[in-house]
């Protein structure tokens, strides 16, 4: 698995990722009469590029903070069909079974209008912004390339 982290000057405090798991994991174990202002975390935007099965879970674990009231999660999954045909996996660098996880974005901050608001952001970027080709797969052994036609440089059909 690849990971970068990169700046996250864009959004607010309320909408920015915490440091890291370990950090989430000794701020939960501090004691609970610490003020909230004494406890610290360095915001963080973490994007993590596999060709592993997707981890709800462990994504939505990365956001986990004492200081958020909100964990809001997007996951992007494999529609059975497709414009009448049955679909039985997509093929992107890696083969994506029906049901199963593609993308997942998970965003936290002290309330929820705040994380909703960042995740439906962040999946209207991705899509805008990168141009990915996926191969539909169809039950009767045929299949057909498609592009998510938000991105907006991306050559046209």
């Amino acid at each position: 698995m690849s990971s970068l982290e990169i700046s996250n000057s864009c959004f607010s405090p309320e909408m920015r990722l915490p440091s890291s798991r370990q950090s989430v994991e000794d701020n939960a174990s501090e004691p609970s009469g610490k003020d909230v202002d004494d406890v610290q975390e360095k915001p963080k935007d973490i994007i993590q590029f596999t060709a592993e099965k997707l981890s709800v879970g462990e994504v939505s674990q990365l956001v986990v903070s004492p200081l958020c009231g909100a964990v809001s999660l997007f996951v992007g999954t494999t529609r059975n069909n497709f414009e009448g045909k049955k679909v039985i996996s997509l093929e992107y660098e890696a083969l994506v079974p029906v049901s199963e996880a593609s993308t997942v974005i998970a965003v936290s901050s002290a309330h929820r209008a705040a994380s909703l608001e960042a995740v439906s952001y962040a999946i209207d970027s991705l899509k805008a912004k990168v141009p990915i080709w996926k191969k539909e797969i169809y039950e009767e052994s045929t299949s057909s390339w498609k592009r998510n036609k938000e991105c907006f440089w991306a050559a046209g059909d």
